[in-house]
């Protein structure tokens, strides 16, 4: 199974994408696509569009995560963020890959164990389950990939519960 995570954002959208057989989970690539202020919202939203749709014809995950909507106190942030979400539930609508929305205390807890993990303590144990040794830059990449690896854990649980019902 080929998963593709991303961490929705207008100004740097992370992206990870993760291969695994069976318990064994193999980076394939990571990284961001960046849009600068002095372009418009919308031309910042094609250029989201457009890359993820050639992401996804070069790499083609099975299976999409990304993380749900939400946010403290910042409504412009969530405004924006909603909008990269909005691209992303499109693009990949569009390319007829499923799409599994998690919440950041989902992930922390199914990478790390702990649900209240910080920053760096998901970055480590990313790296770590991926046997990747240099520190992910940036780190809306490394939650790309943090979003992926759960990705495969949930769509894993999925299938059993499935077999289980059965």
């Amino acid at each position: 199974m080929r998963a593709m995570g991303i961490d929705p954002g207008t100004a740097i959208c992370g992206f990870g994408i993760v291969d695994s057989d069976g318990s064994r989970l193999t980076p394939v690539t990571y990284g961001t696509v960046q849009t600068t202020p002095d372009r418009s919202d919308a031309d910042r939203l094609v250029t989201i569009y457009n890359s993820l749709h050639k992401l996804y014809e070069k790499y083609s995950p099975d299976i999409i995560g990304v993380e749900q909507l939400f946010f403290n106190r910042n409504v412009t942030t969530a405004i924006t963020v909603g909008q990269a979400r909005g691209i992303i539930l499109l693009t990949a609508k569009q390319a007829g890959i499923p799409v599994m929305e998690f919440s950041p205390l989902q992930v922390k807890q199914g990478v790390t164990g702990y649900g209240r993990a910080t920053k760096e303590q998901v970055i480590d144990m990313t790296m770590r389950l991926l046997g990747i040794r240099k520190k992910i830059k940036p780190d809306d990449a490394a939650d790309g990939l943090a979003m992926a690896i759960y990705a495969v854990y949930s769509s894993h649980s999925r299938q059993l519960n499935r077999k289980v019902q059965l």
